[in-house]
């Protein structure tokens, strides 16, 4: 199969242009680089497929990275002069918060990310996972097969680990246990010791880690360097490989994580997707991560919503939304309410590496 690169097709103009909208520095700039090379694999593969209602797809890298009021500038602006088609890509939902409003569904949205839960503006289609399934049966598993009942919170201070801790407090009767407290530190944060200080003062038996990227890296660290791995859990809803890697063997002992892909996971359709992402970029490229699967997952998204529809525009998308079903690296998928219905799973931290543990059961 070729797989040319979509970028070369710059000459068409009945190109479908899409803005993939990822960060590429600051905490969650350890993502960008893998989360790039599986959107441009994505498109190269629609585009072998006859691409999206016959136009080739072409791909207009957009950094995430910003302050959300200016990527959401630079996402309208873009829209308000007909340079996007659509906007596609994992970022914090600070940004996605911002840019919907702008675009205002002028153009679909489709937003990669785990996030906090609760979009629902029109044009908006959401790849990523949520609390209810996502967290919930985690913390229930780790409450019947490790005894957690004591949970700190340690969160960056802003919308989706707000609106996930919220979804915490609500789970955790249901698991026998309690939040003993909860911090919230600025993006950015490279001290961690005095945070770590206050889990052990709490006597926690597991920290609920929502941390983005590197100030995961930094946390995981120095909780290492305290040594309460022997007590404390650790359970995060987006830790990946790479933030795994970055933190060393000896910080990630403890670690739980929950997402609906993992490099590790065995099935046939996520092996055959790690085989071909191997081929195409080679052994030296970024590792495979849930984030970075999530902007292939939302290429064929929006592939799967225009084939539909037959169309692009949103109201077309919004009315065969429910409809739609495609199968990817997450198996067979199907949009419900906006949101893919998936499988999400649980895996333990092997040093560098996650072992899936179980599919964690749907939670209503």
């Amino acid at each position: 199969m070729n797989r040319a690169d979509p970028q070369r097709q710059s000459s068409d103009a009945s190109a479908l242009e899409v803005g993939l909208l990822i960060p590429l520095h600051g905490s969650a700039g350890i993502y960008g680089p893998s989360c790039k090379l599986c959107a441009e694999m994505a498109a190269a593969e629609i585009n072998v497929d006859g691409g999206v209602l016959g136009r080739p797809v072409r791909l207009r890298l957009v950094d995430a990275s910003g302050p959300p009021p200016a990527v959401a500038r630079e996402i309208g602006g873009l829209v308000d002069a007909g340079a996007i088609d659509a906007v596609v890509g994992w970022h914090i939902s600070a940004v996605r918060t911002a840019v919907a409003p702008r675009i205002a569904g002028r153009v679909p949205y489709v937003y990669t990310a785990l996030y906090e839960g609760g979009e629902r503006s029109p044009g908006v289609f959401v790849v990523g996972e949520t609390p209810t399934h996502q967290l919930l049966p985690a913390m229930q598993w780790l409450r019947r097969e490790h005894g957690v009942r004591r949970w700190s919170i340690v969160g960056n201070d802003y919308v989706w680990p707000r609106g996930t801790a919220a979804a915490a407090r609500r789970f955790a009767p249901l698991c026998d246990g309690e939040i003993r407290d909860e911090v919230f530190v600025p993006l950015g944060t490279s001290g961690f010791d005095a945070v770590v200080r206050r889990v052990a003062e709490r006597r926690a038996d597991a920290v609920l880690m929502l941390l983005v990227g590197q100030d995961a890296v930094e946390f995981n660290r120095a909780f290492a360097r305290a040594g309460l791995h022997d007590s404390c859990r650790r359970l995060s809803t987006l830790i990946e490989e790479n933030t795994l890697l970055a933190s060393g063997a000896d910080g990630t002992l403890g670690i739980c994580a929950t997402a609906a892909y993992f490099e590790s996971l065995v099935t046939p359709e996520s092996l055959d997707f790690g085989a071909r992402y191997a081929r195409r970029y080679g052994a030296d490229a970024p590792t495979l991560n849930s984030p970075a699967e999530s902007c292939y997952e939302g290429m064929l998204l929006l592939a799967a919503l225009a084939r539909r529809a037959r169309a692009i525009g949103v109201p077309a998308l919004r009315r065969v939304a429910d409809s739609v079903s495609y199968g990817g690296p997450r198996g067979e998928v199907h949009m419900r309410d906006q949101h893919l219905d998936q499988r999400v799973y649980l895996a333990e931290a092997d040093a560098l590496d996650f072992a899936v543990v179980t599919e964690l059961p749907r939670c209503a």
